[in-house]
């Protein structure tokens, strides 16, 4: 019976975290702030390694660097957004958060990365309408509720436009 009912409430959780639709959040920093991206658009994450820069590229292209092999195009997330960064960051906190867009691999400097973190669709509220009118928000998928904070949720994919798409590609 003990064996049973362990497994119920198991199974229980389960349901439960079902029904809450739980989102496993990786956190990172830019600057000051804290964003969090679905940990299912991350391929992995990675220390700052030495990146070479590429002639004329756009001022939020870092470079590139050599990923065991293949050729990655590095992509400042603060610069692309339009964060300022006037504070020093630690550089040993410095991190790439690789992602795959099709066939193509596109890693994204942070200063730091944070935790993992789960948020229900209860803590998850859109972007405030002001906001959305205001600027482009394609890449904002909402403002998540921390018990002591809250987390601007950004989907990676979208960060880049369609014509950087094919500026990367020209680079890979």
């Amino acid at each position: 019976m003990s064996a049973s009912s362990s497994s119920l409430s198991v199974s229980e959780d389960s349901v439960q975290r079902e029904r809450n639709c739980e989102h496993q959040l990786v956190v990172f920093k830019l600057g000051d702030e804290e964003f969090g991206v679905d940990i299912m658009q991350v391929r992995e994450i990675i220390k700052k390694e030495n990146i070479t820069v590429v002639p004329n590229a756009p001022d939020f292209v870092r470079g590139v660097i050599n990923l065991r092999g293949q050729i990655t195009t590095i992509i400042d997330l603060k610069r692309k957004l339009g964060i300022s960064s006037q504070e020093s960051t630690d550089s040993r906190q410095e991190r790439i958060i690789v992602v795959e867009t099709g066939n193509n691999v596109v890693g994204m400097a942070v200063d730091a990365v944070t935790e993992v973190t789960y948020l229900s669709d209860k803590d998850i509220e859109e972007v405030p309408p002001i906001i959305k009118e205001n600027m482009q928000t394609k890449y904002l998928r909402g403002v998540g509720k921390l018990p002591d904070r809250l987390l601007i949720l950004i989907d990676l994919k979208e960060v880049l436009n369609d014509n950087e798409r094919e500026m990367r590609e020209i680079i890979q």
